[in-house]
């Protein structure tokens, strides 16, 4: 089990906690919402909990709680720019499927 970051993601997580001052890493997860279920959650950690599953990804740490960790198990999130656009992405292969607006996805 495994949640990842590619090295562009990593790099603009690190530059984010750095401007920030503090914190450990990013925390990933889920909650429902958006037209196909389930939507990503992403925060800023400043201290993982006993029970997050925690992946060391390009020298920046992912945090999972484990109830999200059964529906991103295997995703990558990777750092995007697409024309005047730019954010975050998530690889999932756990997804059936997405929202055409990409906010939210279903299992």
């Amino acid at each position: 089990m495994a949640v990842t970051m590619t090295e562009a993601a990593a790099n603009h997580v690190a530059r984010f906690l750095e401007n920030r001052g503090k914190g450990v890493g990013i925390r990933v997860g889920v909650k429902t919402t958006g037209c196909s279920g389930m939507g990503y959650v992403l925060e800023f950690v400043d201290e993982t909990q006993e029970e997050d599953a925690v992946f060391d990804c390009n020298g920046v740490k992912v945090v999972v709680d484990p109830k999200s960790l059964v529906y991103i198990d295997g995703t990558e999130l990777d750092f995007v720019k697409e024309g005047l656009n730019e954010g975050f992405k998530f690889n999932n292969p756990q997804a059936a499927s997405e929202c055409g607006c990409g906010e939210s996805f279903s299992v």
